[in-house]
């Protein structure tokens, strides 16, 4: 499993419509956009789980397209370290 970052996403983007985006290269495992708590509305990033290679083939043919007059940054998610930072090889 790999987890995948989707940012530049519309504030009006919902879950269904990123799931249907992402579904058209395999299966998502899982799904996690930020939401506001006040305004219910998208904060414009978040999280797919999908396998690797069905990752690697969302990845290539999403990042910088169009969705809601937006282009979409997508790629892998780096993981936090134990100080709290981004990792960096």
């Amino acid at each position: 499993m790999k987890k995948i970052f989707v940012g530049n996403l519309a504030p009006s983007a919902t879950e269904q419509q990123v799931h249907a985006l992402f579904s058209e290269f395999g299966k998502v495992r899982s799904l996690n956009l930020s939401m506001d708590i006040f305004s219910g509305k998208c904060r414009g990033f978040g999280l797919v789980e999908m396998e690797g290679h069905e990752a690697r083939d969302a990845i290539a043919k999403l990042n910088g397209r169009d969705l809601d007059g937006r282009p979409l940054k997508v790629n892998f998610e780096i993981p936090k370290g134990r100080n709290g930072h981004r990792r960096r090889n």
